[in-house]
């Protein structure tokens, strides 16, 4: 049965925050809001949890999931970043976007693309995310919260916990989160290619 965490949106309560990443480092998986959408979670060095993670999206090792980061620091600790894309994640950061790059030997690579050797990440823009990112001290795996099978994300708390109560650990209800999922621009080929045009707009990038 997934745990009920009500959190405050903008001034999260530190004990709930502490009980949530012990579920995740346990191995548990949660729900959690974002800037963009809800999101599914789990411990980014749990391999059973990564595999159910995948299952519950209905996704195989070709989708790309994603590493949610505290800040560009933290972010650059898992993905080779030259100077030129630098500049424009700081300029896009923190916001709805996600970026795929090329992998680091941090991200284990049973987590990147099979072929590419590359991993989406991204450092959102929500309090919540944010102060669980700080209490875990390590980026989190996660994947949008969009039902297998269907093509838009969950917005509430309720709904999510009542469709997966049985299937994950946690709930982390900060309210509803817009409907629409990041932004996703891929930097692994040395040019800007947008791959799908989301909540983060596109003029930071170059390409409004």
């Amino acid at each position: 049965m997934a745990q009920h965490f009500e959190l405050h949106p903008q001034d999260p309560q530190p004990r709930l925050l502490r009980q949530a990443a012990q579920i995740l480092h346990r191995g548990g998986l949660a729900a959690i809001p974002t800037d963009s959408s809800y999101a599914f979670v789990c411990h980014l060095d749990d391999k059973d949890a990564a595999t159910a993670l995948r299952r519950l999206r209905g996704i195989d090792e070709k989708h790309h999931l994603t590493l949610l980061c505290r800040d560009l620091a933290e972010l650059a600790t898992y993905a080779r970043v030259d100077n030129r894309q630098y500049r424009l994640l700081k300029s896009a950061t923190p916001g709805a976007y996600t970026f795929i790059l090329e992998a680091t030997k941090e991200v284990p690579r049973r987590l990147s693309h099979p072929q590419r050797r590359t991993i989406g990440l991204r450092v959102p823009a929500h309090r919540v995310t944010q102060a669980l990112l700080e209490e875990l001290g390590q980026p989190l795996l996660a994947t949008t919260l969009i039902p297998a099978g269907e093509t838009e994300p969950l917005n509430e708390a309720e709904a999510i916990r009542s469709r997966y109560e049985k299937l994950i650990d946690a709930v982390l209800d900060a309210g509803a989160c817009p409907m629409q999922p990041t932004t996703v621009v891929d930097l692994s080929g040395g040019e800007i290619a947008l791959v799908r045009a989301g909540a983060g707009p596109l003029a930071p990038l170059g390409l409004g």
